[in-house]
């Protein structure tokens, strides 16, 4: 049974410290939507999103009235769109059609973003995935709540360099395309290595082949919650540092599960999973930055940043499992640059580089996150970066992901703004020696040893 005392804190936590459930995304299968006219599959698709999420908002709304809890964004994520319009698309253009089909079924429905432009190429591309991939950038250009991702490589099959190499050619055709606001459209486009299938977050969500029909994911966030509660042990020794984050993110997984099971019972949808991940909003006092600080570095970035880090995504994860017993996702801590006020402050104050990013991305939740470089970098450094990144979640057998926005006209130490959730960010410099013999070398870097488990 919940107390009163838990009521009171949780009701604080929301109204002091900005809890809240950050998304309930709804996974939608349109496998059944593949056809091989091009109007056909756009119909289709159409329909079954604006039919399966026609009461997603409006249930949320409920659940925040309700039970007095915020709920952000409701959001939607569909199969990976390289894979619905394989036999339909044969040009970068056909695949447009279906990313402004995405767009209008997700306005119809009052999502504010829709995950699944994608492709998943970890080991090698077919005609379609590539076909896609290079309409990216007219498509995030010529939409406003379509979200793409593209998985480059896997554990299990190594690292497709073909398509690392692609994608810096794409990222920067879509900062350019997306210039005159700021190379926004980068904002919505994510590689990963090892993705999910059942990701509720954007930009990088999809809707995994591996999934039922139609799901119910839950993202939650509470930074603010748990900073709140270190201050209350500041100076104590580690085992007490460890078991106050534990208690949090129990608390806070808590509040997820309610939502969770909620919208599944009045959406008579099943529940899949509830990701527990810190992610940070440009918003005093939600900020993983901060955590670090409180936790007793002067600035994210300072010597000891990667221990505290490993720490902190630890005991959230640890936390969370007791909560939920479909814990999955992402889980554990973001660390965006452009979302995070004390990841902002530590990038101006000169504590944090792209190479302590880096370092940072081995032990959390996902990678090099809403990091802003000069417009002027070039497509085989973007593939560096992309590949050194891929390369962390391949032989570590974790997530990692990679969203640079080169904005374009804009230089090292500029601001950029991109408004909302997104935030804004001061532009990092960028290693300027080049990769361009390595990233042009064509296949494949091939699975480490350690993924032969069989």
């Amino acid at each position: 049974m919940i107390n009163m005392f838990e009521v009171n804190e949780t009701n604080k936590m929301i109204t002091q410290e900005n809890l809240d459930v950050r998304t309930i995304t709804l996974g939608i299968s349109l496998l059944d939507c593949a056809d091989s006219d091009l109007e056909k599959v756009a119909k289709k698709i159409y329909d079954k999103i604006t039919t399966v999420a026609k009461d997603l908002v409006k249930t949320g709304q409920e659940i925040e009235r309700e039970y007095g809890i915020p709920i952000v964004n409701k959001r939607i994520s569909v199969t990976p769109i390289a894979l619905v319009g394989g036999s339909a698309c044969k040009t970068p253009e056909d695949y447009v059609v279906l990313a402004k089909t995405l767009d209008r079924a997700a306005k119809e429905v009052g999502v504010n973003f829709i995950g699944g432009y994608s492709a998943l190429v970890s080991k090698g591309m077919t005609k379609s995935d590539e076909n896609l991939i290079r309409s990216i950038p007219q498509a995030l250009a010529c939409t406003e709540r379509v979200c793409s991702s593209v998985n480059l490589g896997s554990t299990k099959c190594g690292i497709n360099m073909d398509a690392v190499r692609l994608m810096g050619d794409i990222i920067l055709e879509t900062a350019e395309y997306t210039k005159e606001n700021d190379s926004l459209g980068c904002a919505k486009l994510v590689v990963f290595c090892n993705a999910p299938d059942d990701n509720p977050f954007m930009a990088g969500a999809f809707h995994g082949v591996t999934e039922a029909d139609a799901i119910i994911n839950v993202g939650v966030s509470g930074p603010g919650v748990v900073k709140t509660a270190l201050e209350q042990v500041r100076g104590e020794s580690f085992e007490v540092l460890c078991e106050t984050i534990k208690k949090t993110a129990f608390k806070v997984t808590r509040v997820g599960q309610l939502v969770a099971q909620e919208a599944s019972k009045r959406l008579g949808i099943p529940f899949g999973i509830l990701d527990l991940s810190l992610a940070p909003t440009p918003a005093i006092g939600d900020s993983v930055a901060d955590i670090l600080c409180e936790i007793g570095l002067e600035f994210a970035g300072a010597p000891g940043t990667t221990a505290a880090l490993a720490l902190l995504n630890d005991q959230v994860k640890k936390g969370g499992v007791m909560a939920s017993s479909y814990v999955g996702g992402l889980s554990g801590a973001f660390i965006p640059v452009s979302e995070d006020q004390g990841m902002i402050d530590a990038v101006q104050a000169g504590a944090l580089s792209l190479e302590k990013l880096e370092a940072m991305t081995c032990v959390c939740s996902v990678g090099l996150d809403m990091i802003a470089i000069p417009g002027s970098t070039k497509a085989t450094t973007i593939s560096g970066i992309i590949a050194d990144e891929m390369a962390i979640g391949m032989v570590n057998q974790k997530t990692t992901a990679v969203r640079l926005i080169p904005v374009i006209g804009k230089d090292v130490g500029e601001i950029v703004q991109f408004g909302g959730l997104l935030g804004y960010a001061p532009i990092m410099p960028v290693n300027q020696y080049s990769c361009d013999a390595f990233v042009n070398r064509t296949g494949r870097i091939p699975a480490p040893i350690h993924s032969f488990k069989n």
